[in-house]
């Protein structure tokens, strides 16, 4: 055997086991790619969905939001309506409440002036008499239309907490409507 024969041999396969284990070695590499493009393609997908998902979720939750939203501002206008309407009766309780005590007024100096005209009778003893029921009379109209004040200041403050209470009832609705 020729030795010159012998290492052409020897170089052709080794060339050809060189060539073999680059082709291998180049198959992984290809089969290793396309697994990494197959997860990145399921991994694109999974986002995708979980993306819509999410997008769902937030409109559906948007809608829920928005309801209660409108059913908040509702409960909140009639309970503010309620005390608009009911406002014009409570001025005209409080305006007829005072013009009944200014009339007791009236009416207690016009006893008093009568009083004084039967103090002069007996000058003395019915003038004390006189400035005692004219002082009552006048504290008693006084007092009445006191009365008649704060009776329409509570009133109204009443209406006021009723609508604060309204108020709040629709803010604690649209809160808890939450969890």
């Amino acid at each position: 055997m020729n030795p010159l024969n012998l290492l052409s041999k020897v170089t052709a396969t080794v060339w050809l086991l060189i060539a073999l284990g680059l082709a291998a070695i180049a198959g992984v590499q290809t089969w290793r790619l396309k697994t990494v493009e197959v997860d990145l393609a399921r991994h694109e997908a999974a986002a995708a969905t979980d993306t819509a998902k999410r997008a769902t979720a937030y409109a559906a939750d948007s809608d829920k939001t928005a309801g209660r939203e409108q059913t908040h501002a509702a409960a909140t206008q009639k309970a503010s309506d309620a005390f608009t309407q009911a406002e014009p009766q409570r001025v005209l309780d409080l305006a007829a409440d005072i013009a009944r005590a200014r009339g007791l007024l009236d009416s207690a100096v016009d006893r008093a002036a009568r009083y004084r005209a039967q103090a002069n009778v007996d000058a003395a003893a019915c003038s004390r008499l006189a400035d005692r029921s004219a002082a009552l009379d006048r504290g008693l109209a006084e007092g009445l239309g006191v009365v008649a004040e704060l009776k329409g200041a509570l009133e109204r403050r009443d209406a006021e907490v009723a609508l604060q209470g309204s108020v709040i009832d629709a803010d604690h609705d649209l809160l808890s409507a939450d969890h």
